[in-house]
Parts: C-alpha cells; structure tokens; sequence
C-alpha cells in the first residue's frame, strides 16, 4: 500500500509541475496525458525491462524518419490514432466528403499539371483516367480549387520509396476549371504493403498483423473559404478493403474504378467542400 501511495503522490507532483504551462490547452493535455500514462503503467505494473524495450522502440522510430519518410505517421496509422483524429476533427463537415489519413509519403513537390495531362510520368502500370467535379454543399461548382494527387505505381511504390529518385512520379497538383470539374490521367491503383523494414513492421509482426492496404489514390483539396479536405478513393472489391493495416477505409470513399475495352480504365469522383463558415458556426 505504501508502494501505491508513492504512486499517486507521484503522479499528484508530476501533474502540478505543469501549473506554469504557457496555455490553458497546454496544461490540460499535459494533465491528461500523464493521468492516462502513470494510469497504464501502473494497471499493467509495466517492467523496466519493458519499459526500456518501450524507449528503444520510439527511438528506433524516430531514427528511421527522414525528409521522405515518416515513421511517426506510420506508426500513429498502424495503432488507429491517425483514424481517430481525423474521426474528431471532421465532425464538422458532415456535409462535405469525409476524409481520411494523410499517410507517410505525402510531398511538397508535386508540379502544377494542366488539364488532362499524365500524373504518371514514368507509365509503370495500367493507364487510368480521373475525372471528377469539386462543389459545396448546395451543389455550387468551386473554381480554381487546388487538387493533390499522389498515389502507388504498379508496382505498388510511391516515388519516394525508389533511391534513384529524381522527379516526382505518381504525384501533381491539379486544379478545377470554372464549372467545378477536373481530370487527368493516372495509373491504376494497386493494393501495396506499408514499408516493414522498420520499428513499425517488427511491432506488426509481433502482433501477428499483415502490412498491406487496399489499393487507392489520396486527394487533398483546398479552396479559400472552405475547409481543407485530405481523402482517398478505394477500390471497390480489393482484398484488403476490409483489413486496411493503417484503418482508414470508410465506406463513402470505396469507388468503382471501370474497366474499359482496350484494358483501360476510368475513376469519376465528385467532390464536396465545406464552407469555412459553417467550421466557424459550430
């Protein structure tokens, strides 16, 4: 009992160490997080033999990040964090296209791409063409609404992962003509594992999970005046729709990408923008 109460009056320090936080926000997270912490370790009466295991794990972690990519992210994915965030945060645009994570190996660098043209410069895989419309809520059509795009190749490889790297592929930044609606052609999106050479894929291999996702394509639009969006169409009938290892499948974003005569296929995806007003008014 003595033990216990050690515990506590630890747990009663630590937590009024942060009185000094710079924001009633800061001070609150910072409580909570260490009532939830000091909670876990003591209902599982945590070993410093797996505690030390724990801090080797977020090391290894952090040492595997990089500018192209983000071990972090992917390990927030795998546990359903990522998932659980966006779930919080886009309560408010009910109205519009629901989102989804953002992912490991998004880019900054995507080039501007007119029209119709090619996403996929490189052509490693079965040609595919979008098209598609970005409105409001009411149907209104969104000019000059910015679009990113990235995606696998057919090998199921974003650019970034290739060493040889020198242009990005698979990736561009389009943008809506004046009625609303955009296209360009891609690649076919083919389900791929998530990288499993790191912390993340020893802790999925442990647990006895796989690493793949269902095949998709990310979109991530943005318009002034409207809440950014970061989303992702699935493939309808992917084997792995149902145990996407990062959880973030939802059902209003599998889409039926068509095949075609010639071995051609097509995405149509329309799209919808909630009005900053409405983020405001809530």
């Amino acid at each position: 009992m003595a033990d216990l109460a050690i515990a506590q009056d630890l747990t009663a320090n630590v937590i009024a160490s942060g009185e000094g936080a710079s924001s009633e926000r800061l001070r609150f997270l910072y409580i909570k997080l260490v009532e939830h912490l000091h909670a876990f370790v003591r209902e599982v009466e945590l070993t410093p033999e797996e505690w030390l295991a724990g801090i080797r794990f977020l090391t290894a972690t952090g040492q595997k990040c990089d500018d192209v990519r983000q071990e972090f992210i992917l390990l927030s994915d795998t546990l359903g964090v990522s998932m659980l965030v966006d779930s919080l945060a886009s309560r408010v645009a009910s109205a519009g296209t629901e989102s989804t994570v953002l992912g490991p190996f998004f880019t900054t660098d995507a080039p501007d791409v007119a029209r119709g043209d090619e996403i996929a410069r490189l052509r490693k895989g079965i040609p595919l063409a979008v098209t598609g419309s970005v409105r409001d809520p009411e149907g209104t059509p969104i000019a000059n609404a910015a679009i990113e795009v990235w995606e696998v190749d057919g090998d199921g490889l974003y650019d970034v992962q290739y060493a040889d790297r020198t242009v990005p592929d698979c990736r561009a930044r389009v943008h809506t003509s004046a009625d609303g609606t955009f296209a360009f052609g891609a690649t076919l999106p083919v389900s791929y594992s998530i990288p499993g050479d790191g912390p993340v894929g020893a802790m999925l291999a442990a647990l006895g999970r796989h690493t793949m996702r269902p095949a998709h394509m990310h979109f991530a639009l943005g318009a002034p005046g409207f809440v950014p969006l970061t989303t992702a169409i699935y493939v309808n009938g992917d084997p792995y729709i149902d145990s996407d290892a990062v959880f973030g499948v939802k059902a209003s974003l599998v889409g039926d990408y068509v095949e075609h005569a010639g071995g051609r296929y097509t995405l149509h995806r329309d799209f919808v923008l909630v009005p900053e007003r409405v983020r405001a008014a809530t």
